[in-house]
């Protein structure tokens, strides 16, 4: 590993050569060599680095565009019409045009978590020091790092050593930002390419943050059995001073969890929180709770249960002072990505602070100490908490019948809700003194509020639809197991043949933002469905809680009916969005452990083995922001599919395959050099399903790759056809496209299947040896005796 900015003073040293005085030395970077693990092609890559490897992606997996605006805007030359076969004023053509503007959004969203990591590792160096060891799983897990160690080649000891990654993403995520200025590159699969090196850095990104909070805060290290926590409005005790943390930059949680251990007052403060601090917060301690996903800010905060709101960075709503004034909550910011306008207090004394929260002189503060964020959020929330008797703007019955009467039935709120939820029906019924309607639409709202902003009457819909579900929100007691963190090592063994050969039938991660089209309970429905099935299920982010919120009639979520571990059958939750690479790690790390192939800086290599033999699929269901979009692009560079919900549309292009056109599925295989056809396995490389049972049918059928047994293919088949009967009550048109001999046909549906192949003129093709890359052909028939 690297070790950074080496410096050597020697005052005198005298020797019988040289009277030596005042010598200065200062090394950059000094590199100890690890011969143990051999170094690859592609240490530290660069933008172009991994070209060729993309360009083969992209033949196959072609953009296809969804104009979410036809103009280019970001120029004085604008606004350029660029629909037909228009060009800008700087010569982009519309192609160009959305790439350029997806490759923007995932620049944005690798950078959140990039300076995330930065932030992270500065703040845990100063606490810990620099030669605090990584350590993700003790002796389970030897292969840490997997995506670090696979995209820049190096092996991260200590915390120290995660500034040479940053170094470099930060390096690269400069040169990426910087082609979407006017005038850079020009060509739509260039553009696509810089998508997917901005997806990967991301990746690493993400990985460098969590490997420094496990290692320095002593989150769950790969731990199966990791505890289940307490998650759901309804969790939280609104007879105790209640904060609210909302993020994804765990620091001042924890400063606040410490003071209260450190000052005798565990249990006398509720600590919860929203989005991905709630998972990270109550990793260091399980006794804090999750009220859930981003979506689900505004009801709680309306509600007037939290005494004290705290931000630090990322996903939160911001207006959220605004909101905070109404309850009568002041607010600490504590990042300086997020300062809310209000003033530095990091330095003032905490007493001072708190005196001029608890007595209303100040909204809220800003302190980017996270130990005194600690100390005054407690403070001001045991003093204020008897003062504001939990203070809410949620309405009574009677107001919202009366502010129902009020509705025009104009539809603006209709046409503004993403969801296109019936809001005017469900007012005209409220008009009448019937909430039931709005009672519905609870489960179904993303708390965006646009149909208050949409309101010619002001009235606040969100407040109305969250009285109307009072009882049914205070009811909310759930559990999600704490994230885990890594996949063990001897989990990876144990599932490495079942995966790659098909016998497992895949690796489903649901991860991402709670934009969900019809509420979180669908993430829950598919997790289930999947896991009953004995594919193995991970879940991270908003998708893990979304994955808890349902109860089957014995009382228990999905958390509590399916183990934690690694395995077929299992549902496990890796942690916050900053855990995602833990997910693409199981997927390396199959390639490395089971399959034994080199991985330090061997990218190009590790993808092609995953794309074409790890049944691997995510989904971002609820997929919004721009996060979402570069977890989404790491995955796709590594040749694992991804599945959204229909507002993943607005991301301006699918990666779609054409299973029509059999000159796009042809593989090299590794033992003849021959190339094969292998059908269209996996058909896409990102999909935007409509429906839960789109979705669903599209993930059995992505799980599907050229390496598949008879054995393993004919189990992926099973699925496939089930549940695509089951829920469009039809037997697949493309069933032909994947069987490629008669062993791979499910005996139980062998009569009906073999019909089929017949009116398709179906043929026996071999089984490869697959892989799109030339080079690791072992020998070509010619050379064969």
């Amino acid at each position: 590993m690297s070790i950074k900015n080496v410096r050597l003073k020697i005052d005198e040293l005298k020797t019988r050569m040289a009277l030596i005085k005042n010598l200065q030395l200062s090394i950059g970077r000094v590199t100890e060599e690890t011969p143990e693990e051999p170094l690859g092609p592609t240490p530290f890559p660069s933008l172009t680095t991994l070209r060729e490897w993309d360009m083969k992606l992209l033949k196959r997996y072609k953009p296809y565009y969804l104009p979410f605006c036809d103009v280019c805007c970001l120029c004085t030359f604008g606004k350029c019409d660029l629909t037909g076969n228009k060009r800008g004023a700087c010569g982009l053509n519309m192609s160009a045009q959305q790439s350029r503007m997806v490759l923007l959004a995932c620049c944005i969203g690798a950078a959140t978590h990039i300076g995330h990591a930065r932030h992270l590792v500065e703040h845990l160096i100063e606490k810990f020091g620099r030669m605090h060891p990584v350590d993700v799983g003790g002796v389970n897990v030897e292969v840490e790092a997997p995506v670090t160690r696979l995209v820049c080649g190096v092996k991260p000891k200590t915390l120290g050593d995660l500034e040479v990654v940053l170094d470099y993403l930060e390096n690269q995520l400069t040169h990426l930002l910087s082609i979407t200025h006017t005038g850079q590159e020009g060509n739509n699969l260039d553009f696509e390419s810089k998508v997917f090196h901005a997806g990967m850095i991301d990746q690493v990104g993400m990985e460098v943050a969590d490997l420094a909070q496990i290692s320095a805060y002593g989150f769950p290290k790969a731990d199966p059995e990791a505890p289940l926590i307490d998650l759901g409005f309804g969790v939280v005790d609104i007879n105790k001073p209640v904060i609210l943390c909302i993020g994804h930059n765990v620091p001042p949680a924890i400063g606040i969890v410490d003071y209260l251990t450190e000052n005798g007052l565990q249990g006398e403060v509720e600590v919860c929180g929203l989005c991905c601090t709630a998972h990270d917060v109550t990793r260091y301690n399980p006794k804090a709770k999750i009220v859930g996903p981003i979506s689900w800010q505004l009801r709680f905060v309306r509600s007037g249960v939290p005494d004290v709101v705290v931000v630090d960075e990322q996903c939160i709503r911001t207006d959220i002072l605004l909101e905070a004034q109404k309850v009568k909550a002041p607010l600490i910011a504590a990042s300086e990505k997020n300062c809310q306008g209000l003033e530095d207090r990091t330095n003032d004394d905490p007493d001072k602070i708190v005196e001029d929260l608890v007595n209303e002189r100040v909204p809220g503060v800003l302190i980017l100490d996270p130990e005194k964020v600690g100390e005054v959020a407690v403070k001001v929330a045991l003093k204020l908490a008897p003062k504001r008797k939990k203070f809410k703007v949620i309405p009574e019955v009677k107001d919202v019948i009366e502010g129902a009467k009020r509705c025009r039935q104009c539809y603006r709120c209709t046409r503004a809700c993403p969801n296109n939820l019936p809001i005017p029906e469900a007012m005209k019924m409220a008009a009448e003194g019937n909430l039931d309607k709005l009672n519905e639409i609870y489960d179904e709202c993303i708390g965006c509020i646009r149909c208050e902003h949409a309101c010619p009457e002001d009235l606040p819909i969100h407040s109305f639809i969250v009285k109307a579900a009072e009882k049914k929100m205070k009811n909310e007691t759930f559990k999600v197991r704490a994230g885990r963190g890594a996949i063990q090592d001897i989990e990876i063994r144990e599932v490495g043949g079942p995966i790659v050969l098909g016998e497992i039938p895949g690796v489903i991660a649901f991860v991402g933002c709670a934009n969900y089209p019809k509420g979180g309970r669908e993430i829950a429905e598919m997790a289930m469905e999947f896991a009953k099935r004995r594919y193995i299920v991970v879940t991270s982010g908003c998708a893990a809680m979304s994955a808890g919120t349902y109860k089957d009639e014995d009382g228990k979520t999905p958390y509590e009916i399916f183990p934690g571990y690694f395995d077929a059958g299992g549902l496990l939750n890796v942690g916050s969005c900053v855990s995602n690479p833990h997910i693409a790690g199981a997927a390396i790390k199959i390639a490395s452990i089971f399959a034994k192939r080199k991985l330090m800086g061997n990218y190009e290599e590790i993808a092609d083995y995953v794309l074409n033999r790890v049944g691997a699929v995510g989904v971002a269901w609820g997929a919004m922001s721009q996060k979402a979009a570069s977890i989404a692009s790491g995955f796709w560079r590594l040749g694992v599919p991804v599945v959204v919900g229909p507002h993943g549309i607005k991301y301006r292009r699918m990666l779609l395959g054409r299973a029509d056109k059999e000159e796009d599925w042809y593989v090299y295989d590794a033992r003849t050099g021959e190339k094969v056809y292998v059908g269209p396995a996996p058909e896409h490389l990102f999909y935007a399903a409509e429906t839960k049972e789109e979705a669903m049918v599209m993930i059995a059928k992505l799980c599907m790759r050229p390496n598949d047994t008879t054995k393993g293919r004919a189990i992926k088949l099973t699925h496939y056809i089930d549940l695509h009967k089951r829920l469009y009550g039809t037997m697949p048109e493309d069933i032909h496209l994947f069987v490629r001999t008669l062993a791979d046909v499910p005996i139980t549906m062998k009569d009906e299947i073999v019909k089929i192949l017949e009116e398709k003129g179906w043929k026996e093709r071999p089984i490869p040896d697959p892989t799109l890359l030339p080079r690791l052909i072992r020998k070509r028939k010619e050379e064969q005796p």
